[in-house]
This record gives structure tokens, C-alpha cells and sequence, in this order.
């Protein structure tokens, strides 16, 4: 392919190969083909002026060459936007229009006054048109003061003044939409389904395949606890399916043969196999970003009474210009009143300064479902760990496999990670991870699994029943019986540990051990928890007292909860609440879901169940505690940032009120002010809140 090169610099490398040499679609293919590179940093192709901008690795400079001579017009690559495409585009089409709006301003006044004219009218319909709806709904809202404002102002043969009020509107505009989209981009970005894997029947085998290997018409499996990957149709099995994600209703509904389940959605109960119907990319999962943008429920109460105080201003707005006008007799200075809006900065500024704190958020790892839960982060008082997972390493140890009986101890390990597999706890994964060491094979042995929520596993191995679980789950719940020396053995070698039970057709087989050792950084993040304002630490586990004692020893907490169930963990958050606390809940398993909804506001860990993070308000995409005091930080930031706006934007205005009414400023001069400092403070509303 034939080419120019326009600038060649050491890792820099710019070349044009003519206008529309390329598509939109082939220049991301260009992109995709020379970023697979390893030499290559970072690509841009532009598709009007056929440019390709290349940064590259130093010493690789012929490398790029020969990626871009290797380019064929009659054959080139063509991908889909990723990303880093939807936000240049994004960045380039408020750059324009931001440029389109401001040119037009200045250049009009180049053209005769009777075309000022017309043009100043015709821009004006717009405004009155949106007034006039507001009033046929019997709205006085800011739509109807900025058409009145444009009215007088025309009204009285300032057209000038009239279009420079329209073009700072609609530069206002412009920053809200701009600032809106590219906190949504950022948020789409972050709720991507990042499976890398799909369980996949094959020749009548479930194997482990990678999501890029799947295609259209293929069956997939999930299990009990996991997300669904992809979109499809039932063909077997029955489970109980949470889709709040799609429709945002918390409660899970049941699935057989022949309904649809959707990509982001989570099996609460049972296990299905699905006929895959599409795959990632074009799946329902956008319709989260859909759900968080804009459902009523998910605002901050904040923003709600912002909105609504906005509104509210407006009717004196009217009675400060009708008061103007009787006592001065000058219908400029009542014109100046009615251009002054404490509304429009108001309604702006706090719904950008919260999803420019999601958007924070997410860069910093954080996914918030909604300003809703920003605002109850800042307000809490109270915090609940789980302990296994969440307080302790994401990834325990093994430490001890007792066998019982005649049982071997391979033969223990080998039953319970046949049974763990399919699960996503930590504890799961780390008996799994102990079998693989061994290099014991477990995969697919037994029927499929049957997770009895909260308390263990239940399936067959050789035709024999087997559980694994809690103490609770095999003693009481499925009656298993221990012998005296049994429990000798268990209070012998359990001491300090978290340990699961195996039991094989009522029998106890075997004990595993967890080590399950404190995260490092869990005591700081603690303590600083503490300092900014939360009165009260609390760890909740299903494990014995000893071993909870020992981990709160490690980390500084005095009130912990032993051996309790996930209805357990659900009441002790209930009763919190009705003590009068703000409780946030922190968790990471399937156990934790019921304590999880019962909150305040919920967070997941990075490596929780999916059902964990489905049910969860907050979810930590990094591996440590420490985004919980960043995310403490922020919302606390960010309150305090609406609250000095609304301070900021009534001292400034009602300054600008009494100027006008003084005489001593201009309509002109009075709506330049008011919506440069709206613009202003929403610009600073979109700063970085750390």
C-alpha cells in the first residue's frame, strides 16, 4: 500500500496514505493488526486523511515499516471501536463541536444585520419551543426562564445580546453531554464481562474453553453461584437465574428449557446448559451501563433534592425580575434579574461532580453501581467484614488433609476438589489449587454438583452420596455422625485454622484445614477507616471462635460474630440498621449475598462469587482492601465538593442578582457571568476528587 511519510523520529513514527485510503472499520483493523506487535505502543488511524500516527518501542522502526508496506488496499484488516477509539472520537466530536459553536458566534457578526437578525430568531425557536412545552406541562422550570430571558431580550432589539446568551447555553450543553458520555464510556469500559473461560459440552464432556473459542450454536454450562458468559437458550436443567443487571430487579426468577438467559446475569440456584445465541460482543450487557445511567432509584438523594431545589428557584427568579421592574421602571435591569439562573448550575453541577466521582472510581478500580451508594459510602458509620476471603488472603492455603477412617489422604483431597471445581469461593479455589499441586486428578468423577447455598456441596462420586462443608452443614443439616475420637482429632489439629468437612454416604471421610491468614494490608486500611469517622468494626464468619479470636487478635477488631449462618449475617445487619446505623457490608461469597442485599450500602471483593458481585453496590476490581478507603476518600470529597458548589453558585448569583438590579451591569454582561461561572464550576465538578 502506498504511503507518505510525514514525520520520522526515533519511537514516533506519522505517514498518510491519501484521503480515504481506508474505513473507519479497516483503520481500527489497521490499529488492532500493528498494536498485535510487540514493538508497537500505541496506533491511530484516521480514516478522512487516511493518517496513521505510530508509537513504537526504540530500534524497532523497521519493524513498524515493514507491518505498514505488509498493508494491502485490495485486503485490509477490519475490527470493531474499541475503547481508545470511542474515547478519541468522543474527545474529537466535543472538540468540534465546541469549535463549530464558538466560530458560528464570531463569524455571524461578520454578516449583514438583517441575516443577524434572522439567524438570532431562528436559533431562538428552540428555546422558546422548549419553554412552551414546559408550560403546557405546567412546569415553571429553567427551559421557561431561559426563554424568557432570550424573549425580553430579543423583545428589546438586543440581538446580539440574545445569541450570545444562546451560545453559552448551549456551550453549557455541550460540557454536560460531553462530561455524561465520557463517564458512561469509562463505566462501560469497567462492567465488561472479563470471562476469559466457558464450561462447553463437547462429545458429551463439559470442558474449559476459552470464551474466544465459543461460537454461535454451541451448549455451554453453568453452575450453581457463576455467571452466565453469553446469551442463549435453555436446554436443560432448571436454576434460579438473578437478572437484576438486565431489568434491576434484585429478586431471582426461575429458567427451564426454552427461556432466555442473558451475558451478566447470575445462576443463584441449579445448573443450566445453554444453546449459545450470541457471543460477547454482542450480548445485553450494555444494558447495565443503561441501568446505572438512569434509573430514578440509583440517584443520590442529593442529586434528587438538587433537582428539585432547582426547580424551585426558578419561580423567584421571576418574582426578583417582576420586583426589579416595579421599583426601577427599567426593563433592563429586570432583564438582567431574569438572566441570572441559580437553577442551571445547580441542576448541572451534582449530577457531573457524581458521575465524575464513578468515573474516578473506576479508574481507580472501583465499580459503583450508582451515586445512591456513593452517597450512603460517605455517610456510614458503621462497617462488616466476612472474614474468609474478604479479611483474610484471597487466596488460602491448604495447610492440613486428615483423613478418617481407612480413607487415604490423596483420596480425601482428590473427593473435595472434584467437588470444589466448579465453585468460586477462595476456599474452593484453594482445595482445587492443593490437587493440582499434587498433581491428583479429580475432573469430572462425579454427577453434576448440587450447591446447597451457604452450607456446601452435594453429588455423587462412584455411585456413593458425597458433602462437603461446614461443621453445620454435615453434622446438622445432613446428619452425619462423629465419633468421639473423631472430634478429639478435629479440636486437636483444626485449632486456628478454618476447616470443611467431607462425608461419603454418611460417613465422615476427611478434614481440611485452611490456612487462611490475614491480608497486610487489612490492619492500616482499618485504621484508617476508623479515622474518617467509622464508629464501629465488625467481623462476621461461619468459622469457630478460636480461629475468629485469632484473626481479630491480627487486626485490631473487638466485635466479631463466630459461627454464623448467612441468615445469621443478614439479621446482625438488619439489627445494626435498626439501631439507627449507616452499615456498609463487605463480602465475597455466595454466603455473603443475603448480608450483602440487607445493607446500606454492599461491597464485593475482586475475587468473589459472581453472585456476590451481582448482589453487591460496589465492586473492587483490585486484589487488596485498599480501595475502601480510597472509596471512603472520595465520597467524602465529593459531598463536600456539591456542598461548597451550591455555597459557590448562591453567593455568586445573588451578587450578580443585586448588580443588575443596581443598573450596574448588563444583560449581556450578567448572562456572560453566569454562565461562564456555570461552566466554570462545572469544569472543576469534573476534576479528579483524590
Amino acid at each position: 500500500m502506498k504511503y507518505k511519510i510525514i514525520y520520522d523520529e526515533p519511537g514516533r513514527l506519522r505517514v498518510r496514505m491519501g484521503k480515504y485510503a481506508f474505513t473507519n472499520e479497516q483503520g481500527y483493523g489497521i490499529e488492532a493488526h500493528i498494536t498485535a506487535h510487540e514493538a508497537s505502543l500505541q496506533v491511530e488511524a484516521t480514516a478522512v486523511n487516511g493518517g496513521l500516527l505510530v508509537n513504537y518501542k526504540p530500534g524497532h522502526r523497521e519493524d513498524i515499516i515493514a507491518l505498514i508496506e505488509g498493508l494491502s488496499r485490495d485486503n485490509l484488516p477490519v475490527s470493531k471501536a474499541q475503547s481508545v477509539n470511542y474515547k478519541r472520537e468522543l474527545d474529537d466530536s466535543f472538540a468540534r463541536a465546541l469549535a463549530y459553536r464558538v466560530c458560528r458566534h464570531y463569524l455571524k457578526k461578520l454578516l449583514p444585520m438583517p441575516v443577524r437578525i434572522f439567524l438570532t430568531l431562528l436559533d431562538a425557536t428552540r428555546f422558546w419551543k422548549q419553554g412552551i412545552v414546559a408550560l403546557t406541562e405546567r412546569k415553571l422550570n429553567v427551559d421557561v426562564l431561559d426563554a424568557s430571558a432570550i424573549l425580553v431580550t430579543i423583545a428589546q432589539g438586543h440581538y446580539a445580546a440574545a445569541s450570545s446568551i444562546m451560545t453559552l447555553l448551549r456551550i453549557s450543553e455541550l460540557l454536560e453531554d460531553y462530561t455524561k458520555k465520557k463517564a458512561r464510556q469509562t463505566l462501560t469500559q469497567s462492567l465488561a464481562l472479563n470471562i476469559d473461560c466457558v464450561w462447553v459440552v463437547q462429545d458429551g464432556t463439559s470442558v474449559y474453553v476459552p470464551v474466544s473459542q465459543v461460537k454461535v450454536g454451541d451448549t455451554a454450562v453453568v453452575y450453581s453461584g457463576t455467571i452466565i458468559p453469553l446469551d442463549g437458550e435453555v436446554l436443560s436443567g432448571e436454576a434460579l437465574v438473578n437478572e437484576s443487571s438486565m431489568t434491576g430487579e434484585p429478586h431471582g426468577v426461575r429458567r427451564g428449557a426454552g427461556d432466555s438467559v442473558f451475558a451478566g446475569t447470575v445462576v443463584e440456584e441449579g445448573n443450566i446448559e445453554f444453546r449459545v445465541r450470541t457471543l460477547a460482543e454482542n450480548s445485553r450487557i450494555s444494558n447495565i451501563v443503561s441501568l446505572i445511567d438512569n434509573s430514578e432509584n440509583l440517584k443520590a438523594s442529593i442529586q434528587g433534592k438538587a433537582e428539585n431545589l432547582a426547580d424551585k428557584i426558578v419561580p423567584f427568579s421571576f418574582i426578583a425580575s417582576a420586583i426589579t421592574l416595579l421599583l426601577t421602571r427599567s426593563i433592563t435591569r429586570a432583564t438582567t434579574v431574569l438572566t441570572v439562573d441559580y437553577s442551571c448550575a445547580i441542576k448541572l453541577t451534582t449530577p457531573i461532580s457524581i458521575i465524575s466521582a464513578m468515573q474516578t472510581a473506576a479508574n481507580q478500580h472501583i465499580l459503583i453501581k450508582g451515586g445512591k451508594f456513593l452517597e450512603a459510602f460517605a455517610n456510614a458509620d458503621t462497617i462488616v467484614f466476612d472474614k474468609t476471603g474478604t479479611l483474610t488472603n484471597a487466596c488460602p492455603n491448604v495447610a492440613k488433609v486428615i483423613p478418617f477412617g481407612r480413607r487415604k489422604r490423596e483420596t480425601v483431597l482428590k473427593m473435595a476438589a472434584c467437588l470444589e471445581e466448579h465453585f468460586p469461593h477462595s476456599v474452593a479455589k484453594a482445595v482445587v489449587r492443593q490437587a493440582e499441586i499434587e498433581k491428583l486428578g479429580h475432573r469430572e468423577e462425579h454427577a453434576e454438583p448440587e450447591y446447597i447455598v451457604a452450607h456446601g456441596i452435594s453429588s455423587k462420586v462412584k455411585d456413593k452420596r458425597v458433602l462437603i462443608g461446614s461443621w453445620h452443614f454435615i453434622t446438622e443439616d445432613e446428619g452425619v455422625t462423629v465419633t468421639d475420637e473423631q472430634m478429639a482429632v478435629i479440636k486437636s489439629e483444626g485449632e486456628g485454622y478454618s476447616s470443611i468437612y467431607l462425608a461419603v454416604d454418611g460417613k465422615l471421610a476427611g478434614m481440611l484445614c485452611i490456612d487462611d491468614p490475614v491480608r497486610s494490608e487489612a490492619r492500616e486500611v482499618l485504621d484508617k477507616l476508623r479515622s474518617s469517622g467509622i464508629e464501629h468494626i465488625i467481623m462476621l464468619t461461619g468459622d469457630s471462635a478460636p480461629a475468629a479470636k485469632i484473626a481479630c487478635a491480627k487486626l485490631g477488631i473487638t466485635e466479631y460474630y463466630a459461627g454464623v449462618l448467612p441468615e445469621g449475617k443478614a439479621d446482625i445487619i438488619r439489627a445494626l440498621k435498626d439501631e439507627g446505623r449507616t452499615v456498609i457490608m463487605v463480602g465475597d461469597g455466595i454466603n455473603d449475598s443475603p448480608a450483602l442485599a440487607q445493607a446500606d450500602v454492599s461491597v464485593a471483593m475482586m475475587d468473589g462469587s459472581d453472585i456476590a458481585k451481582e448482589v453487591a453496590d460496589i465492586s473492587l476490581m483490585a486484589e487488596n482492601l485498599d480501595g475502601l478507603v480510597t472509596l471512603r476518600n472520595l465520597s467524602q470529597n465529593v459531598f463536600a465538593q456539591i456542598n461548597s458548589n451550591f455555597s459557590a453558585i448562591v453567593a455568586f448569583n445573588t451578587a450578580l442578582l443585586l448588580l443588575g438590579a443596581g443598573g450596574l451591569i448588563q444583560p449581556t454582561t450578567s448572562a456572560a457571568l453566569h454562565n461562564t461561572s456555570t461552566m466554570l464550576l462545572c469544569g472543576l465538578s469534573m476534576r479528579n476528587k483524590m
